[in-house]
């Protein structure tokens, strides 16, 4: 077997997680600027769904909504070896994988992830024995191939050792949260009475696209939330739920917010992609935060025609939009501050304010241009309804209690500026 040593890599990953609120002199200056690509429907390869019995008596499974396993061997008698590819090619490294392992007798076995030519590994392995609580694999069981990579450089390919027994143990990149949990999420928060569920569209699989209705006012007054358009970015979602549960609270101050402001909220913008384990892309082979232009997927097709007819039915405004995402560090994508919606100075003060309610935390901001392509959620939101408008990222490794809160704090942070 191959030797795996402990590097920074794996170091580091686990450094983020405890190290959150330090300070550093440089900030993450955040993703290369989105550029124009074409959104026209692209073929996309599936997954072979089955349980593989890899011999020994270890078996393996992908038959699960949110999986994805392209291959897997059992390479020696201490070493699994399993193969991740994405639904289509161009894509961005962001390669997700979620399956079970279980064995006859109790093993103790290296399981090695290996993607193809130009992927490198990006989310640090998640542990689960029921598939709903998860935990992140200890890092004295983490190793990294440090084979033929320059110092500092995401490995290609990494290896975990793990303990099988005939209790199944999940692995996943992040924790599994598939549109049967999202689903049932919406309807336990639809039991409160000024909280409903619409049916706005389906995916172009045909599973439904649910939009929730927050509050008692008329539309005049409305606000866009959304969450989940790249399947992985499970720790945007994790921030948007705790931005929509704080809505929701029967305070006083939430209830003269609902009072004034209609708040939609769209949790799933891509079951197809989340329940297909895809890496960035829908069933179409897309990335739909670049179909904000062209409209040629059905689920952005969906959320435009939503606004628009709530703009046109009622002769109201949106106010405020904001996208849920997950990227390596925490940062906001804002629109450029010099341009004025519907509500001008509304962003940067939402996250002036929240940047005070965490000691040593400084916020990241990465505002838009003057040009450039108006192709995200956000461009769309602002330049079509003028809506005060923010990509909300969430890191990768943020820890999930802070997570919660940040979310639970933008909302305060929203009703209070907003109402006043």
């Amino acid at each position: 077997m191959k030797h795996y040593s402990l590097t920074k890599f794996s170091i580091g990953i686990i450094a983020i997680s405890l190290l959150w609120s330090c300070q550093q002199d440089t900030q993450w200056k955040g993703q290369e600027p989105i550029q124009r690509v074409s959104t026209l429907t692209k073929p996309i390869q599936l997954q072979l769904k089955k349980t593989f019995d890899l011999g020994d008596g270890i078996y393996c499974s992908n038959e699960f909504d949110g999986a994805r396993l392209n291959g897997i061997v059992l390479s020696n008698d201490t070493l699994i070896t399993a193969l991740i590819t994405p639904e289509n090619t161009p894509i961005n490294g962001s390669p997700w994988y979620a399956f079970k392992l279980w064995s006859k007798s109790e093993k103790n076995m290296y399981l090695k992830l290996t993607y193809l030519e130009g992927v490198s590994h990006r989310y640090y392995p998640k542990l689960s024995r029921d598939g709903i609580n998860w935990d992140n694999l200890d890092s004295t069981n983490f190793f990294t191939d440090t084979t033929g990579i320059a110092n500092g450089a995401s490995p290609k390919s990494i290896s975990m050792k793990l303990s099988l027994s005939e209790d199944t143990l999940w692995v996943a990149a992040q924790e599994l949260i598939t549109s049967q949990h999202i689903y049932k999420w919406e309807q336990e928060l639809a039991k409160k009475p000024y909280i409903s569920i619409h049916k706005i569209g389906e995916s172009r699989e045909g599973r439904p696209l649910n939009i929730l209705k927050i509050g008692n006012s008329n539309d005049q007054k409305m606000i866009l939330v959304l969450s989940r358009q790249h399947p992985p970015e499970v720790t945007g979602y994790l921030a948007m739920k705790a931005f929509v549960e704080k809505l929701s609270e029967d305070q006083s101050l939430n209830q003269k917010f609902r009072e004034k402001y209609k708040t939609f909220v769209i949790p799933l913008l891509n079951p197809d992609g989340v329940d297909l384990g895809h890496w960035r892309h829908n069933a179409g082979g897309i990335d739909l935060n670049r179909d904000w232009e062209t409209f040629n997927q059905p689920e952005i097709a969906a959320v435009k025609a939503f606004m628009e007819n709530k703009v046109k039915g009622s002769g109201g405004k949106f106010y405020f939009g904001v996208d849920f995402h997950s990227t390596f560090h925490d940062i906001y994508y804002t629109i450029n501050p010099e341009l004025k919606g519907n509500m001008p100075g509304l962003v940067p003060e939402l996250i002036t304010e929240m940047g005070k309610e965490f000691p040593d935390y400084q916020p990241n901001i990465r505002p838009g241009g003057l040009d450039g392509p108006k192709i995200s959620s956000t461009s769309f939101m602002f330049y079509t309804f003028g809506a005060e408008a923010v990509t909300f990222e969430l890191g990768d490794n943020t820890p999930r209690p802070f997570i919660k809160q940040k979310g639970e704090v933008a909302a305060q942070k929203l009703m209070e500026i907003m109402v006043k």
